[in-house]
Order: structure tokens, then C-alpha cells, then sequence
């Protein structure tokens, strides 16, 4: 029985060929792809459960690629790159990636990272009905949809999946290893800067004052906590 469907675009032909046979062992159907341009066209054909990306690519970028496809779909995306820094990272997240992996990676935690994602899309359609509104900050979760000071806010998969822990969990201190493992999975908990990176994204989004947050506070060496409105 097939784990889902992936699909794999890296211009090196060794990376596809170790993926291809790691992913086709654990139950996966695999295509690939070598440029930006034939990836978006195996998706307008056919719609994988997954996409891993590398950033590196000719032609078009993978942050690019990202982008083209969040204009029209949720799809989980990791990310792949040599590139080990924070600004790499960030620019990967706001592209719309939900996962970031540096190369060269253990492929048990690489498919750890493909079996979360994959949970954590699937189900997110199991959630219950949500809409959160404020003076400054409207969120309809059965939409998709945030508006911030009256202008719509766009968010990555992640970052709504992240925001919707937060909102069901007011005024609640929540721990760096409980948000991690309740919004990426149980094999994650101790990646604190990742989950720092997209808490900063997710403030510029959301928070009237990014640098002075109002709902995404900080409770520091413990985690975060959403400030719920008065009346709220």
C-alpha cells in the first residue's frame, strides 16, 4: 500500500537516485524532476503529497518554485541546501516551505521529516471549524484566511498550522518542545532557532508591531504564549 505520493526535484542525478530508492522501499511513489520549469509542469499534470526541493537548481531557484506553486496549492514542501544559515532558512520559510533540511542528511531523518509533514497535512482537514477576531487581527481557519489591520496577510501551511496551536491555546505559556512536536511532530523538540525563525515570519504577518509583539509573545528561556484581547 502506497505512503503517498513525492515528488523529488534536484538537478544532481545522485540525490534523485538515493531518494528514489529510499522513498520506493518505505511504500512511496516517486517522480522526478530536474528543473523548476518540469516540476510545475508533473504538477499541473498530477498533484503530489509532497514535494522535496532543492534550492540550488538552473533556471529557476527553488525559492521560486515555492512560490509558483503556493499561488495555488498547500502541498507540504521541504526544502533542501548546503546552505546551513539563518537568512537562507528564513528567505525558504517565506517562500512557503514547511520544512528546511541541510545537505548532506540522514535519510531516517529525512523520512521523519516526509512521515510528519505528511500527518500534519492530512490532518489538519479533521480540524474543527475556527475564527479568531480582534480589533487589528481577523483568522478563519476553515478559509485560509488572516486579515491583519484590514489587509489580507498570507500565510505558509505551517505558519497556519502554527498560529491555529496558538489561538486553541490562549493566554497558555506553551513550551519550545510542545509547540515543536504538536506542530512539526513527535521527532522534533530540540530545533528552538527553527522555531524562532518562523515565529519572527509569523509576527511579521500578523502583529501591528513585529519588534513589540502584541498576540506572539515571548516568555523567555520557556516558549510562547497568545495573548488573548480583553473581550477577546
Amino acid at each position: 500500500m502506497s505512503s503517498g505520493r513525492v515528488l523529488v526535484l534536484d538537478d544532481e542525478a545522485q540525490i534523485r537516485r538515493v531518494l528514489r530508492t529510499t522513498l520506493v522501499a518505505s511504500g512511496f511513489v516517486v517522480r522526478e524532476a530536474r528543473s523548476g520549469e518540469e516540476a510545475l509542469e508533473m504538477i499541473r499534470e498530477e498533484m503530489p503529497d509532497l514535494l522535496i526541493v532543492d534550492i540550488n537548481l538552473p533556471g529557476m531557484s527553488g525559492f521560486e518554485v515555492c512560490r509558483e506553486i503556493r499561488e495555488s496549492c498547500d502541498v507540504p514542501i521541504i526544502m533542501l541546501s548546503v546552505r546551513n544559515n539563518e537568512r537562507d532558512k528564513v528567505r525558504a520559510l517565506d517562500s512557503g516551505a514547511d520544512d528546511y533540511v541541510v545537505k548532506p542528511f540522514g535519510i531516517q531523518e529525512l523520512l521523519a521529516r516526509i512521515r510528519a509533514n505528511l500527518r500534519r497535512y492530512t490532518s489538519e482537514a479533521d480540524a474543527p471549524p475556527l475564527v479568531f477576531s480582534s480589533q487589528d487581527l481577523t483568522i478563519d481557519f476553515a478559509r485560509r484566511a488572516v486579515l491583519s489591520r484590514g489587509r489580507q496577510a498570507r500565510l505558509t501551511p505551517k505558519e497556519f498550522e502554527l498560529l491555529h496551536y496558538f489561538v486553541t491555546h490562549p493566554d497558555k505559556v506553551i513550551p519550545h518542545r510542545e509547540l515543536l512536536q504538536a506542530v512539526w511532530g513527535a521527532d522534533y523538540g530540540d530545533q528552538v532557532e527553527y522555531l524562532r525563525v518562523f515565529i519572527n515570519q509569523l509576527r511579521k504577518k500578523i502583529e501591528p508591531q513585529p519588534s513589540k509583539p502584541r498576540y506572539l509573545v515571548t516568555e523567555p528561556w520557556v516558549g510562547y504564549r497568545f495573548a488573548m484581547p480583553e473581550g477577546g
